[in-house]
């Protein structure tokens, strides 16, 4: 574990290799199996629900027709997430070729919506304890196996993956500290092996 501006940082964010291959993986991570979607903010409500308007175009019927039943969260206050279809599909998701996209984040490079998608999910697949301090760990997936494979190949670790969003969640100068780290373990690492 190492500590950024007062921010715990898992040492698999700084370590382990992690770049999306969507084309391998057709957007598994928003698709995985297990009833509760997106771990919502509470102060994200708000922009989703308005950003939900745009991003309706993009959706199948069947997204529609639980948006307009049941509505795009559930939960309670500090425990709030997206709402899911069967227990699968995140109620944003639409296919592109075969790939599930977001259809919060396709409005948003479209230039309909300010709002990107939950901050949760920009993350992906780091994820934010604040029980009681940030701490800042990352999660595995067996679904994001090709990512794993992907980083590897591109020398990019999960840090580097989930730059934009760790700009977005901390601030420029805090992610020019976690690159720091990243590029000490790297240097590191390179170091050690070219002792062998």
């Amino acid at each position: 574990m190492i500590v950024i501006d007062d921010i715990l940082v898992d040492q698999h964010i700084i370590q382990k290799p992690f770049l999306c291959d969507t084309a391998a993986c057709k957007g598994a991570c928003c698709t995985i199996q297990g009833g509760t979607g997106a771990p919502l903010l509470d102060e994200e409500l708000h922009s989703l629900m308005e950003a939900t308007q745009h991003a309706r175009r993009y959706l199948s019927t069947a997204a529609q027709e639980e948006i307009a039943q049941h509505g795009v969260y559930e939960g309670t206050p500090g425990e709030y997430t997206t709402r899911c279809i069967n227990n699968a599909d995140c109620v944003f998701v639409f296919y592109e070729h075969g790939i599930a996209r977001c259809a919060l984040e396709k409005a948003y490079l479209d230039g309909h919506s300010q709002f990107r998608k939950p901050l949760s999910c920009h993350l992906f697949p780091i994820r934010v304890d604040t029980t009681h301090r940030p701490y800042l760990y990352y999660e595995q997936f067996d679904e994001c196996a090709p990512a794993r494979e992907y980083g590897a190949r591109a020398n990019v670790v999960v840090a580097e993956a989930v730059r934009e969003a760790l700009i977005r969640a901390f601030g420029a100068s805090w992610y020019e500290h976690l690159r720091d780290a990243v590029q000490e373990h790297r240097a590191a690492r390179n170091h050690y092996q070219s002792q062998l």
